[in-house]
């Protein structure tokens, strides 16, 4: 794995390490998070079926947690993998957007407000969202319709 400018909040990892490093957009999401839960449904409906979606609960979710050197118990953040890239927080939801329809990509131009300032926010959402929206008691299971998309 080699690791690059983590002050973007960003690692490369190595296809040879992790088989997600391939899909050419992949979000990992707390599958138990009633907000995490919403934000996909969200992006499922706005991302014209760029991105595929897995659970930090799953094993290989866990063993990409590993690998780039975050929790894997305790969520601080889901990641967005684009083309072997892992990206964190804010700067991941901003990418994300980017590939919407409609107005929201004009979001993304947040990403030229320093990380550390946006980081600020998506931390406070993230320590309170099982409190602002709750918690499943099992992880998300997808539909029939949304099961090609989940890995």
């Amino acid at each position: 794995m080699e690791m690059v400018d983590r002050g973007r909040s960003m690692t490369k990892i190595d296809p040879r390490m992790h088989e997600w490093a391939e899909i050419a957009r992949l979000i990992v999401f707390d599958g138990l998070c009633n907000w995490c839960n919403t934000w996909v449904d969200h992006t499922m409906a706005r991302d014209r079926g760029r991105f595929h979606f897995a659970t930090l609960q799953s094993d290989k979710g866990q063993e990409l947690l590993k690998l780039v050197g975050l929790p894997t118990q305790n969520f601080e953040t889901f990641l967005l993998l684009e083309r072997g890239r892992v990206f964190t927080k804010s700067t991941a939801a901003l990418r994300i957007v980017r590939q919407f329809s409609g107005a929201w990509p004009l979001l993304s131009l947040f990403l030229l407000v320093p990380r550390s300032l946006r980081d600020i926010l998506y931390d406070y959402v993230a320590r309170h969202r099982y409190r602002l929206m709750g918690k499943a008691h099992t992880c998300r299971s997808p539909s029939a319709t949304e099961r090609d998309r989940f890995v």
